[in-house]
């Protein structure tokens, strides 16, 4: 009780401090914000499309890049495959071949379906100069082949990154313009007022601002880059999270009101009762967010920390920035509503059900989530890159027509690299050469290609399957990786090089990463839940329904989608288990809030539904529509995220916080509580509470 006390007490004198000079405390932050954006470096300036730059460099793939660094100097840069063929499909004639070879010497299909242009960049498919040698590519190869029967399209490492990169701008834009638009109407129905509705979205866009900044110094700092996903991730989070935490607090400020006090006491009382709530949320997602750094993945190790910086900022703005604009507002908040009046309506009849029929909601829930989680065996990970573009690109219009005469390893071959402490001789390669392509799955060997030293030899492989698909990354991180090594004379050694094996690397650190992130975040879960409500039992059940949501979200999605990206269970480690957890903080916070007023379980449990639930409800709608807008990017990726976020996200909110946490609770009885709360300490909290009790309308009155 002391440490509540100390809690309580804490949030009170923090929003004293805000609403006392609230202007400063305004001015400070607009200050504040507009040096951080104005003088830091942009947020694109630290990111990157190219996963394999993530990997550590234990990994075989970067220790067969760092080899091709050494041993072929001039070898570095990134590649492109022009893809020709006849306008009307007919086989090429040796006409047609003629005019191909104005754009450099062609390689030719058997059945001359198509013919391929490899072509070559001296940086990295990412770099702003590839990028313009791209379109300046695909824009001379259609004049070349203009009137001449012939189309082309260009594909390849470097024309995916392109394709990629205006893909992703793309689909920021209208994530962003959706995002903003759905929260707005959103909050118009929920308060009624557009003075509420526009508080949360310049909060969040000045928290944008200021967290783009600083994860952009940080990196530059550190030397480090991000995903190219962050930027739209981020726009989502904050919008998320800022808007549940912007809820949390204007819903109790209302309350307070209709409670009879007056506007600077409600928004004092409003930190104070939810202040830790909102804080104990928010440093779960933190944790959770900062739990990626565990990983071995660099994608995964530099966006945990990233937008666990961006949660910090909108903690920080919610405690201070939001309260101190309340205080300036007043009653003028919620302009010209105030809104319907609580304990009618929906939440008031789940929450008399839930008191009612705690067992029941509890089977009923758990059918549900048990019937969606059946479907988790179908999950299969998907590691395409061409895959995540939408349909229509060049590259990936391009890849499908290469496939009509060459198997599609050809557009990104697998180099076995082979390195020896004397200069190799031609029956050494030659031997070395016809193992590998004696390897099932191998469709052919390339020319081998010697290093001036004569010491490394490549030989570049293409497979029978796609790149990036499942046999593939089994064939070269299994039997061809053996057969290299069994394959290599004495006194030498081989690795495996290429896109396909820094993706089969890609896929062995993220089942690594997995196996690591999710206990540690569990145990943090468990952690800061017994913190907050200092029992052991319901923290455990918590966690345990938070793994539940999880699992049911994933098994739902896998239902949907033939083939998942390879990311979406971290996805949804990071959005559906770590903000779902804000829901069940406030609901739980809630539960033992009334439990500490006197009243019995199963009335506690339906008090917190009816008074809580309207918070929740809002906060889930409002998040997941955020991540609905995701369905109208064109980006499949992005599709599959904002499908598999937001029906977790409404599972958490309307399912789980909203009636198993309470009925689970209801069941468990005070034993939920121990050792932290006992009915004597109750009964005392009875006495010393304020008017609150007098004035709470009684559930089901």
């Amino acid at each position: 009780m002391i440490c509540h006390m100390s809690a309580t007490a804490t949030f009170s004198r923090l929003g004293r401090a805000v609403t006392r000079r609230p202007w400063l405390v305004i001015a400070g932050w607009l200050l504040g914000a507009g040096c951080l954006i104005a003088f830091a470096p942009g947020l694109g300036s630290v990111t990157t499309a190219d996963q394999a730059a993530f990997l550590p460099g234990t990994a075989e793939s970067s220790r067969a890049a760092e080899l091709a660094r050494r041993a072929f100097p001039d070898a570095g840069g990134s590649t492109a495959v022009v893809v020709v063929q006849r306008a009307d499909r007919a086989p090429l004639t040796d006409a047609d071949l003629a005019t191909a070879a104005r754009l450099g010497p062609p390689q030719i299909s058997e059945n001359r379906a198509v013919a391929l242009v490899p072509v070559r960049f001296p940086g990295p498919a990412e770099a702003a100069a590839t990028q313009h040698a791209v379109h300046d590519l695909r824009a001379s190869t259609a004049g070349a082949l203009q009137d001449t029967g012939l189309v082309a399209g260009v594909t390849g490492e470097a024309a995916i990154a392109v394709d990629n990169a205006g893909a992703f701008a793309d689909a920021e834009k209208i994530v962003t313009l959706a995002t903003l638009v759905l929260i707005v109407v959103l909050l118009l129905l929920i308060f009624r007022s557009p003075v509420a509705a526009l508080l949360p979205l310049l909060t969040v866009g000045l928290v944008y601002g200021v967290s783009a900044a600083l994860v952009a110094l940080v990196g530059h700092a550190l030397d480090r880059q991000v995903g190219q996903e962050l930027p739209t991730m981020l726009t989502v989070v904050l919008f998320g999270i800022g808007t549940d935490y912007v809820l949390f607090l204007l819903f109790r400020f209302r309350e307070r009101l209709r409670a009879g006090d007056p506007p600077g006491e409600a928004i004092v009382a409003a930190v104070e009762r939810v202040g830790a709530a909102i804080g104990s949320a928010a440093f779960a997602v933190i944790a959770a967010f900062g739990a990626l750094v565990l990983a071995t993945l660099g994608f995964f190790a530099t966006i945990g920390p990233a937008l666990a910086i961006g949660v910090a900022v909108m903690l920080l703005a919610a405690l201070t920035l939001v309260p101190a604009t309340v205080a300036v507002l007043g009653r003028w908040t919620f302009w010209p509503s105030r809104g319907p009046r609580p304990g009618r309506g929906g939440f008031a009849r789940l929450g008399r059900l839930v008191a009612r029929r705690p067992a029941l909601v509890v089977a009923g829930s758990v059918l549900v989530l048990g019937a969606l989680a059946a479907g988790v065996p179908r999950f299969v990970a998907d590691y395409d890159p061409i895959g995540v573009l939408p349909a229509g690109t060049e590259a990936a219009t391009a890849f499908g027509d290469l496939q009509r005469g060459f198997p599609a390893g050809a557009v990104q071959p697998t180099t076995v690299y082979l390195t020896a402490d004397h200069a190799l001789t031609e029956a050494e390669t030659a031997a070395f050469t016809q193992r590998l392509a004696a390897v099932d799955g191998v469709a052919s060997p390339m020319p081998p290609r010697v290093a001036g030293d004569g010491r490394t030899v490549a030989v570049p492989l293409v497979l029978a399957a796609t790149p990036y698909s499942a046999e593939a990354l089994d064939l070269v991180g299994g039997p061809l990786r053996d057969a290299a090594r069994a394959a290599a004379p004495a006194g030498t050694s081989a690795v495996v090089g290429g896109p396909t094996m820094a993706f089969a690397d890609v896929r062995a650190a993220t089942d690594r990463d997995l196996m690591v992130i999710f206990p540690v975040a569990a145990l943090l879960f468990a952690l800061i839940l017994a913190g907050l409500l200092r029992a052991a039992l319901a923290p455990v059940y918590l966690v345990a329904l938070v793994v539940t949501t999880f699992v049911a979200t994933l098994g739902a999605t896998a239902w949907l989608f033939q083939g998942l990206a390879f990311s979406i269970p971290i996805i949804l480690y990071l959005f559906v288990t770590a903000i779902g957890t804000d829901y069940n903080i406030l609901v739980t916070a809630r539960l033992r809030e009334e439990i500490r007023e006197g009243r019995s379980p199963r009335e506690a449990a339906g008090l917190a539904v009816a008074r809580a639930g309207p918070t929740v409800g809002a906060a889930g709608v409002i998040l997941a529509g955020t991540f609905g807008a995701l369905l109208i990017s064109g980006v499949p990726f992005f599709i599959e995220i904002g499908f598999a976020v937001m029906l977790g996200i409404l599972l958490a909110a309307f399912v789980v916080s909203s009636m198993l946490v309470p009925a689970i609770t209801a069941l468990a009885g005070r034993a939920a509580w121990w050792p932290g709360l006992r009915p004597d300490r109750a009964h005392v909290e009875t006495i010393v509470i304020k008017e609150e009790a007098r004035q709470g309308e009684r559930f089901g009155s």
